[in-house]
């Protein structure tokens, strides 16, 4: 049977939603695109619950729901990564989420957008159901990672994107040991359109992506898509450089002229310090980020394995 379509689900201790979400997947495609054929790769990171032996249960009655269980919990970004490698639609959804913030139905939406040779359609999340703190941190996001990026990102898109086989192959093709995908799939200069949404709450349980992880996500994302922040360090260290000689030589110049008391700038000094110590910090470990982008490619991990797969 040729597959036209797969879809991908990676989950974490989702019990409490992924049989939830396997049946919406199944009305939507019998609903809305029944002379789709498709497939529903569920990639799981070593869940705790049940969720693998109730995505098991359901693989059973329908040979569509296939099952990717990794040896080790890798993370969402590079569960994805390694799950489009298995895909065998000829268009691909890198991420439908267990708990359907990014609803099903958008899909077909996603789908009628496919055609005069474009080959990516993002989902654009117009309104999210979230605290508006966070809602503007993602805003300011976004908006800044497009500005810095030397391609063009789709603000306010994540990893629910309609891709082409085509694009697969060639992000699957980097072998990135850190992945962002939704930059990769921006990079790869593909036409593109997009179909807007208003995002759902999360129907049970709370996100596994902690504020530790979401910062490391946004960091991620920022070295792996632009350069432009190093080349930011390297101007304000110039600028703060030259800032310093000119203070410095008014001092010297007033010093001479004036005859005041040295004494007089010890705080001025001492603010200065650590002004330029907090910027030089600052700078390290933005540098520090891109040489560990570096250290992950020359020295990569051990691959992961599956240690379960179900209807492959």
């Amino acid at each position: 049977m040729k597959i036209n379509l797969t879809v991908i689900t990676p989950t974490f201790n989702e019990e409490g939603s992924i049989l939830e979400c396997i049946n919406r997947l199944k009305i939507v495609m019998k609903t809305c695109c029944p002379e789709i054929n498709y497939e529903h790769i569920i990639i799981d990171n070593c869940s705790e619950d049940e969720t693998v032996n109730i995505a098991v249960k359901e693989s059973k009655k329908d040979p569509r729901i296939k099952i990717l269980v990794n040896s080790r919990n890798v993370g969402g970004s590079r569960s994805i990564y390694k799950a489009l490698s298995r895909a065998s639609g000829e268009w691909i959804i890198p991420m439908l989420p267990a708990d359907l913030q990014d609803p099903a139905e958008v899909i077909p939406l996603m789908l009628e957008k496919a055609v005069d040779g474009v080959e990516i359609v993002y989902g654009v999340r117009k309104n999210r159901h979230e605290r508006l703190i966070i809602r503007s941190l993602r805003k300011i996001y976004y908006r800044t990672l497009r500005n810095f990026s030397t391609f063009d990102l789709q603000n306010d898109a994540g990893d629910f994107v309609l891709i082409s086989s085509r694009v697969a192959m060639s992000i699957n093709s980097v072998q990135d040991q850190n992945p962002y995908v939704r930059g990769m799939i921006a990079q790869t200069g593909a036409k593109f359109d997009s179909v807007s949404y208003t995002m759902n709450k999360r129907m049970q349980g709370e996100s596994k992506y902690s504020a530790f992880m979401l910062a490391d996500l946004a960091i991620s994302g920022m070295v792996s898509s632009t350069y432009i922040p190093a080349r930011i360090a390297l101007i304000m260290g110039f600028l703060t450089s030259i800032l310093g000689v000119i203070a410095g030589s008014i001092y010297l110049m007033l010093t001479i002229f004036s005859g005041q008391d040295t004494n007089s700038g010890i705080p001025t000094i001492i603010i200065a310090m650590f002004f330029l110590g907090g910027i030089q910090l600052f700078f390290l470990g933005l540098i520090g980020e891109y040489v560990l982008s570096i250290h992950r490619q020359v020295k990569p991990e051990p691959n992961v394995t599956f240690i379960n797969e179900v209807n492959f």
